[in-house]
């Protein structure tokens, strides 16, 4: 493959510097470093300057914090988008921002090929990949964990030493982590065994349940439309307030999970997250539509969320299908405006109060006090007409 300039998606670790360095050599053309600030914990300076010692032509830092909360995470959280029952999608929504801000790039450099550094085995291969053809389909893709003979890690420890790339010497991970805003993840290593119970040395977002405060946190959430845009009666904007559910959800020990998943490639996986402000917006989120939402639009939209987390999961956030699924949640989310009281409390997050001027719950109705407005009497018909066609097969077995 003949290029001219490659954008490299590139976060300054072990992989991703012995990619810049392999890219220079193999297609002997420039290649610009992008790495994107997604809320993770990082030296963004220390990453500039490994990039330009490892040859880059240029380093670009984006600052996407915003961006991912606003046009990534609300949207999933709108939807309530959860995959097989219990992930997050913290990667899953991370990697199409990430992919989309590198077309852009390439576009602005005058790049023609563009690079990532998921291996063949995983899904974020599918997610980059599926990302650059949907929105620049002209580029050059190139993938060098499939292409490479640096299989192994002693393989990629000794090219960088050779080409001068720095090696950490701090004590290896007995596993490998990803991390932004909505969460941090952690697989493979010692992890790879779905017997073994995680290290409780692993986590870094969220304190252990047993050593969270022995009195319950209560937090108000409010929401305009299914976006949250106030804690406690004060208003903040998107990345200030994750991060203040981070904070929250973090102090009370919420939010780890322990999972085995499907991966799209065909594989199971194990994966251990840790996601403390979206486990807390999720469960306000759906409290509030338990009083904001019709039932039958609540039954059809709930009925989406599983082909929604698919499509996410799977890489195809810039899909029609997409698109068009975006437009039904949102169009479900008009009356979703209100206040959700939380009690979080040692690993627990509990709805104790929720509040809406679009609320169908009324009070008159479902009262077990005397009231005017209901005739108890109405509902023996009711019950008959649907117990007619039990009673007709009852009548046909006999």
């Amino acid at each position: 493959m003949a290029v001219n300039k490659i954008v490299l998606a590139y976060s300054g670790g072990l992989d991703t510097s012995v990619i810049l360095k392999w890219l220079q050599e193999e297609y002997q053309c420039p290649v610009v470093a992008f790495a994107a600030d997604l809320g993770q914990d990082e030296d963004w300076q220390a990453v500039r300057d490994k990039g330009m010692a490892t040859g880059a032509a240029k380093v670009v830092v984006a600052d996407l914090r915003d961006t991912f909360v606003k046009d990534f995470i609300f949207p999933a959280f709108r939807a309530n988008a959860i995959y097989e029952g219990s992930y997050l999608l913290g990667t899953s929504l991370a990697r199409p921002l990430i992919a989309m801000e590198q077309v852009k790039l390439a576009r602005a450099e005058g790049a023609d090929a563009v690079s990532h550094g998921a291996t063949g085995k995983g899904n974020d291969q599918v997610r980059f990949e599926l990302t650059y053809m949907a929105l620049e389909p002209r580029l050059n893709i190139i993938a060098p964990w499939r292409m490479w003979d640096l299989n192994s890690r002693t393989r990629l420890i000794n090219y960088a030493r050779e080409h001068g790339i720095p090696v950490p010497v701090t004590k290896e991970k007995p596993y490998s982590s990803d991390e932004n805003l909505l969460h941090i993840s952690f697989e493979g290593g010692i992890l790879e065994d779905p017997w073994n119970e995680p290290d409780p040395a692993m986590y870094k977002m969220t304190k252990a349940p047993e050593e969270a405060p022995d009195t319950p946190t209560y937090v108000e959430l409010e929401f305009v439309r299914g976006n949250p845009v106030a804690i406690n009666g004060a208003n903040l904007e998107a990345a200030a307030l994750f991060q203040e559910l981070n904070r929250l959800g973090s102090e009370n020990g919420i939010g780890r999970l322990d999972m085995v998943e499907n991966r799209f490639v065909g594989m199971k996986s194990r994966g251990v997250y840790e996601t403390p402000g979206g486990t807390l917006l999720r469960a306000a989120h759906r409290d509030l539509e338990t009083i904001t939402m019709d039932r039958e639009v609540l039954r059809i939209r709930d009925s989406l969320i599983p082909r929604y987390a698919d499509l996410v999961y799977n890489g195809f956030w810039f899909s029609p299908e997409m698109r068009l699924l975006q437009k039904t949640m949102d169009e479900a989310q008009e009356t979703v405006s209100g206040t959700v009281r939380l009690k979080l409390y040692k690993g627990g997050c509990m709805p104790v109060g929720r509040r809406s001027d679009q609320s169908l719950y009324q009070e008159s109705f479902a009262t077990f006090e005397e009231d005017e407005v209901y005739n108890q009497a109405d509902a023996a018909g009711f019950i008959r007409l649907n117990a007619l066609r039990l009673q007709i097969a009852a009548l046909k077995k006999k």
